[in-house]
C-alpha cells in the first residue's frame, strides 16, 4: 500500500515513524508547508533504517495534480490543518485516491465538501484518530444505551498552551448528549492528551479513560485506519465505522 503524508510537525513527524516501520505500507513523501527539510529523506531524517523512497517536499513546489502524477499512491494521510485538504482533496477525488484525515475540526463549508468528495472516494475523518479513543467513546455510548439515567461528566487534560477546548472532546459530549460548555478542562505541563467520562450511578461510578502516551499513537491509528478504509465502499466514514465490525465477535 502506496501512502502520502500531508504535514511534518510534531504529530506528523511521529505518525511518518510508524509508517516506515511498518512493512505493509510505503511511504512515497511527505509534504510540508515550508521549503525546510526540502527533498531530504523521512527516514533518514527521522533516523529509522529504511529504504523506502519517501522524500519531504513542500507545498510550492509541486501542484498536487503533479505530485500525484510523478508519485501516485493509494492513500493519502492528512495531519496538516483545516484548510489542507484544499491543496490535494479535488485530484485525490478524481483519481479515486483513498483519504485519512485526522484533522480535529472543518468548517461545516469544508465538511460539505468532503461529503461531496465522498462520492467519488473513500474517507475517513476522525478528529481523534487513535484505536482507543474511538474504542472509549463506543464503549461510552453502550453505557449510555443500559443506564440513560447516569449523570455524566467529561473531562479533558492537554498541555498548558492548549487555548481551546479539544475537538476530541466536543465529538465525545455530542455523543453522548452533553452541552459543549459542560466540558471540564485541564491544562498543565505536557500533557499531550487525556479524555475522561465519568458516569455517576446512585450507588457506583465508572470512569472510561484515555491516555495519550505519546504521538505516535496516532500513527497506529492512522495506519489502522488505511489498511481498513481500502476495503470500503465509497463514502465518509468514522473510526466507529471501522470498530463497530469488531464487536460482532462478542455475540
Amino acid at each position: 500500500m502506496k501512502v502520502g503524508l500531508i504535514g511534518f510537525g510534531k504529530t506528523g513527524k511521529a505518525v511518518a515513524s510508524i509508517l516506515l516501520e511498518n512493512k505493509e505500507v510505503n511511504l512515497q513523501w511527505v509534504i510540508r508547508k515550508t521549503n525546510h527539510l526540502e527533498h531530504r529523506s523521512v527516514a533518514e531524517y527521522l533516523g529509522v533504517l529504511s529504504d523506502e523512497p519517501g522524500l519531504i517536499y513542500s507545498k510550492n513546489e509541486f501542484t498536487a495534480a503533479d505530485l500525484l502524477n510523478r508519485f501516485p499512491v493509494d492513500v493519502i494521510i492528512d495531519f496538516s490543518s483545516q484548510h489542507g485538504i484544499e491543496y490535494y482533496g479535488d485530484e485525490a477525488g478524481n483519481r479515486g485516491i483513498a483519504i485519512v484525515s485526522a484533522i480535529s475540526s472543518y468548517s461545516p463549508e469544508e465538511i460539505q465538501y468532503l461529503e461531496q468528495l465522498s462520492n467519488n472516494t473513500k474517507i475517513l475523518w476522525s478528529p481523534n484518530i487513535t484505536v482507543g479513543i474511538n474504542f472509549l467513546m463506543i464503549a461510552a455510548k453502550i453505557l449510555k444505551n443500559i443506564a440513560p439515567y447516569t449523570d455524566i461528566e467529561v473531562i479533558e487534560e492537554h498541555f498548558k498552551n492548549k487555548p481551546e477546548t479539544s475537538g476530541t472532546a466536543k465529538k465525545i459530549a455530542h455523543c453522548l448528549d452533553v452541552p459543549e460548555d459542560a466540558i471540564k478542562t485541564i491544562r498543565a505541563g505536557g500533557i499531550i492528551g487525556v479524555h475522561e467520562i465519568l458516569f455517576g450511578f446512585p450507588h457506583q461510578t465508572v470512569r472510561l479513560k484515555h491516555e495519550s502516551i505519546a504521538r505516535e499513537a496516532f500513527g497506529n491509528g492512522a495506519l489502522f485506519a488505511a489498511k481498513h478504509i481500502l476495503n470500503k465502499n465509497n463514502g465518509l466514514y468514522s473510526m466507529e465505522d471501522l470498530l463497530l465490525p469488531y464487536f460482532q465477535y462478542l455475540t
